[in-house]
C-alpha cells in the first residue's frame, strides 16, 4: 500500500533527534511556557519574517484569538463582516462565527482553486472589516488586487497560512504578507508536530500582546486576567519537535515540489485536470516554483469517487480535500441555500495524490502508471 501519508515514516526520518528534543523536555520537568515555546517563536518568527510569532493550542484557535483580539482592539464588533474564500477547509468559517462575525463567502478561481481576487470588491460593504486570505493547498492566494482592495477600504488582510508555511510572494513568506496570519501544526502539515498545535504570527506589537494574553486566560500576569481570555497554548513537547522539523522544512518542501513536477510532467490521462500554479509576479531571487509547497496535490476528476475506488483497490491511498463545502454544512443551515457552483464543483471532483518527503521515486511512477495506464 502506498500510503497517502506516513506520519510514522516521516518521524523516523528525524530520528534520533526527535526522540532527543522529548527527552530533553522530560528531563527538565516543565511542560508549558518553557524554553523550549520560546526558542520556537523567536525561530519561527525569523523563518517566517515577523517580529513576533505566538505559539498556540491549534490552528483554529490561532484565527480566533484573532479575531478575538481585533475585538478588544474596537477595531471589529459584533455582526461585522469578514470576507472568506467559499472553497476553504471549515475552520477558516468557523473562527469568524465563533467571534458572531459574518462570513461573506467568495467563490474561487477554478485554475488555483483560491479565492477570485476579481471577486471580492463587489462583496465589500460598510459593515466589511478583513479580509481571511487561505493560501489552500500550498499554494500563495495573495495578488495585487488583494492588496489593493485591502488599502482602499482599510481592511485587515489576515492570512489562514496553515497549509502553505514556506510559500513565498513578492520574496516574503506567507504568513508574513498580511497585518497578522495563522498557522496549524497539525501532524500531517508540512511542518507538523506530535499533536496539535498553532502559532499566530504579526508585526503589530499591541495585537501580539493581546493575543498572547488571550491565549492564556486572558493574563499578562499571572491570576490577574485582563480580559475574557483562553487556554491555547503550545506546550513544551510540541515546541521541541518542531524546532527539530523547523531545520528542515525548507528541503522537505523541495522534495514536494519534485514529486509534484513529476505528476505534472507524467499523468497524462486526458481525463484528469492536473493544478494549476499561477504566479501574479515576478521573483527577482527565487525560483519561482516557491509560491507553492504542495502540501496537497490536488487533481480533478468527473468520476472522482470511481478514480478514488480503483487507486484504493490497487493500493494506493488518497484522501478528498474536501467532500462537503462549508456552505452546504449541516453546522451553517444559514448558508445552506447559497449559489457557489465553482466551490461546488470543486467538492464534487477533487481528489488528493500522495504526496511527502519520505515517498520514493517508485512509489511516485506507480500512481502515475495507474492513473494513465489503468482508469
Amino acid at each position: 500500500m502506498i500510503k497517502f501519508l506516513d506520519l510514522k515514516a516521516i518521524n523516523d526520518s528525524f530520528e534520533p533527534e526527535l526522540s532527543d528534543a522529548v527527552k530533553c523536555v522530560l528531563d527538565a520537568g516543565w511542560y508549558l511556557q518553557g524554553k523550549e515555546t520560546k526558542s520556537f517563536e523567536m525561530e519561527y518568527s525569523q523563518y517566517i519574517g515577523t517580529k513576533h510569532s505566538i505559539g498556540v493550542a491549534n490552528g483554529l484557535d490561532a484565527l480566533r484569538l484573532i479575531l478575538k483580539a481585533y475585538i478588544e482592539m474596537g477595531l471589529m464588533n459584533e455582526g461585522d463582516e469578514i470576507i472568506v474564500p467559499g472553497n476553504t477547509f471549515i475552520a477558516s468559517i468557523l473562527a469568524i462565527s465563533d467571534n458572531r462575525l459574518k462570513p461573506v463567502l467568495i467563490e474561487p478561481d477554478l485554475n488555483t482553486y483560491n479565492i477570485d481576487p476579481i471577486k471580492i470588491e463587489e462583496q465589500i460593504t460598510d459593515r466589511t472589516k478583513g479580509i481571511m486570505l487561505v493560501h489552500l493547498y500550498g499554494q500563495n492566494a495573495m495578488h495585487p488586487e488583494i492588496q489593493r482592495i485591502t488599502e482602499k477600504y482599510n481592511l485587515k488582510l489576515i492570512e489562514d497560512n496553515a497549509q502553505a508555511i514556506g510559500a513565498i510572494y513578492r520574496e516574503r513568506r506567507t504568513g508574513a504578507i498580511g497585518h497578522v496570519s495563522g498557522h496549524s501544526f497539525y501532524p500531517g502539515k508540512n511542518l507538523g508536530c506530535l499533536g496539535d498545535g498553532g502559532a499566530v504570527t504579526t508585526n503589530d506589537d499591541e495585537l501580539a500582546t493581546i493575543i498572547r494574553a488571550l491565549a492564556n486566560y486572558g493574563s499578562k500576569v499571572k491570576y490577574v486576567s485582563e480580559f475574557q481570555g483562553l487556554n491555547s497554548r503550545l506546550d513544551e513537547i510540541q515546541a521541541a519537535v518542531l524546532r527539530v522539523k523547523l531545520k528542515r522544512l525548507d528541503t522537505d518542501n523541495i522534495r514536494r515540489r519534485q514529486i509534484a513536477q513529476y505528476y505534472c510532467d507524467n499523468i497524462s490521462n486526458p481525463d484528469v485536470i492536473l493544478p494549476v500554479k499561477k504566479n501574479y509576479f515576478q521573483l527577482s531571487n527565487f525560483d519561482n516554483q516557491l509560491s507553492h509547497v504542495w502540501h496537497l496535490f490536488v487533481i480533478r476528476h468527473k468520476l472522482r469517487d470511481k478514480l478514488q475506488s480503483y487507486l484504493t483497490g490497487n493500493g494506493v491511498q488518497t484522501l478528498i480535500h474536501y467532500p462537503i463545502p462549508p456552505h452546504k454544512q449541516i453546522a451553517y443551515r444559514n448558508l445552506n441555500s447559497l449559489k457557489m457552483p465553482i466551490t461546488e464543483q470543486i467538492h464534487n471532483e477533487v481528489l488528493s495524490l500522495p504526496i511527502s518527503p519520505v515517498m520514493t521515486d517508485a512509489e511516485v511512477m506507480k500512481v502515475v502508471e495507474l492513473i494513465n495506464n489503468g482508469f
